[in-house]
């Protein structure tokens, strides 16, 4: 718990340099021959938040032993990407400020593969919560500092935010079967259920949406609907591979909704 101590003592200080910074979006300029944009630059960085949240949960998968090849195949991959994903922004982005946030969850990402190495308990499982906490606030960080000076576009914004949410339904909801059974799991779980539901009814109103858009939207509404009452009911759970594919399916369609998004933002 003395590392998890540091990483919050070094989070502070980062949050605290963002907060005093005037950071220059336009030094965010890519080193690499293929340009990327600054709506792509945002868009990976917020996806790093959703991955923050589904290593965490294919983690307690793997502890408990449910869907272990799903949830071993998935995790590796997602912590391939996390990786590769924070050295391309590493590379990209010459802003120190921004540049000390991504350092800061590579600390994070190095401690979750120390500890996930170790065979599962509660007092590891509480570690790796509190690991992806971690990195989902310094990623967050990340994103709003590549926004700061820039005018954005809300609906993507919340669309990029819905990716994270539902892996992190997930995650609470595996973790509290995985034995972290405190008022706060079950807050967190409720919590991210409501902010899920009023995002989505946002999105499905808008009307800038294309019909492209608006089917897949349609397509996620038509399947949170009927799963978002198994996601309330962490405390009896018992169907823990359902919230995995559905989550999973969620955030899938969720993903390709913001690339629909950007491409339109990108051609205005």
């Amino acid at each position: 718990m003395k590392d998890i101590a540091k990483i919050v003592t070094i989070a502070a200080l980062l949050v605290s340099g963002v907060a005093m910074a005037k950071t220059d979006v336009n030094s965010a300029t890519p080193e690499s021959k293929t340009s990327i944009s600054k709506e792509k630059m945002i868009d990976m960085a917020g996806r790093q938040r959703m991955l923050s949240q589904r290593v965490a949960k294919d983690y307690f998968y793997l502890g408990k032993k449910i869907n272990k090849g799903n949830a071993k195949k998935q995790l590796d991959a997602t912590l391939r990407e996390f990786k590769k994903t924070q050295d391309i922004l590493s590379k990209n982005i010459k802003d120190e400020e921004i540049s000390n946030l991504i350092a800061f969850v590579n600390m994070s990402l190095d401690e979750f593969n120390a500890v996930a190495t170790d065979k599962y308990s509660i007092d590891n499982g509480t570690i790796i919560l509190d690991l992806s906490e971690s990195m989902l606030e310094g990623s967050d960080y990340v994103v709003q500092a590549l926004k700061k000076g820039k005018e954005t576009n809300a609906i993507i914004d919340i669309a990029g935010k819905q990716r994270m949410l539902s892996q992190r339904i997930a995650k609470y909801y595996i973790a509290y079967q995985a034995g972290i059974k405190d008022d706060n799991t079950i807050t967190q779980m409720r919590e991210t259920v409501k902010e899920f539901d009023d995002a989505l009814n946002k999105l499905l109103a808008n009307k800038e949406n294309t019909k492209e858009i608006q089917d897949e939207l349609n397509k996620v509404n038509k399947m949170w609907k009927i799963v978002y009452k198994f996601y309330l009911n962490i405390e009896k759970g018992g169907l823990p591979i359902i919230v995995f594919t559905t989550t999973d399916d969620i955030t899938k369609n969720m993903n390709k909704i913001v690339k629909m998004y950007v491409e339109i933002l990108e051609k205005k």
